[in-house]
């Protein structure tokens, strides 16, 4: 499902020199598959995720979705297969405010063009499955920490994407809700999903299929 070879990526500093984050790192995801990424804070996991996630641009390198090179698409394109076939659970949650947790998950389908009953009763059940059906007319603001991470999941997962990108989703969690994500995402990778989840926590590398650690740009078994 998911292919990323030679990434490169750096930033510059105040100086302006600049600052290698990636520096060839590679890694392959096939469809039921999780994979684990460690390192340490600065290392570069979150940038590879972005990348990975065609949220950002790497400097060199390709990322390939199944038989599509997405890396050289334009940014339209690049917007159209991210819809398509990637799902993001970010530490931060990234409600809106605004929005109540259903319209918050909905936001997912209407990103991919299929907002219609069919994808509010599918946001319906992944609310129940999660045990927060009970909260889908409050805003986040009324949530705690584990009910807007819930929330954010079903987001992720509604339109049923091949690829799943998890960044440090329990950093902001206690034990019991970092749990329910964990255990959340190994069931998308039981169902077919490849998984990828950046993490420090011991525990998330229990039953993964292949654990990195990222290091001076690379990503090493």
């Amino acid at each position: 499902m998911l292919r990323a070879t030679g990434l490169v990526k750096s930033f510059r500093a105040p100086s302006g020199a600049p600052v290698p984050v990636l520096a060839g790192a590679e890694l392959t995801a096939k469809g039921g598959e999780f994979v684990v990424i460690g390192g340490p804070s600065g290392s570069g996991k979150s940038t590879l995720l972005n990348v990975l996630g065609l949220l950002e641009d790497a400097e060199g390198g390709e990322v390939w979705y199944e038989s599509e090179r997405v890396s050289a698409l334009g940014r339209n394109a690049k917007s159209r297969a991210r819809a398509r076939s990637v799902g993001f659970v970010f530490q931060s949650f990234l409600l809106l405010p605004a929005l109540t947790a259903l319209e918050n998950v909905l936001l997912a389908a209407r990103y991919a063009g299929r907002d219609g009953a069919a994808a509010r009763r599918r946001a319906r059940e992944l609310l129940d499955e999660l045990g927060v059906s009970h909260r889908t007319g409050h805003f986040p603001p009324q949530l705690s920490g584990g009910e807007q991470q819930r929330v954010a999941f079903c987001r992720a997962v509604l339109n049923d994407p091949p690829l799943l990108l998890a960044d440090e989703p329990t950093g902001n969690l206690d034990e019991a809700n970092g749990a329910v994500i964990l255990a959340a995402l190994r069931s998308r990778a039981r169902a077919g999903a490849a998984v990828v989840l950046v993490s420090h926590r011991p525990d998330a590398a229990i039953g993964a299929t292949a654990v990195f650690h990222l290091r001076e740009g690379r990503l090493e078994p």
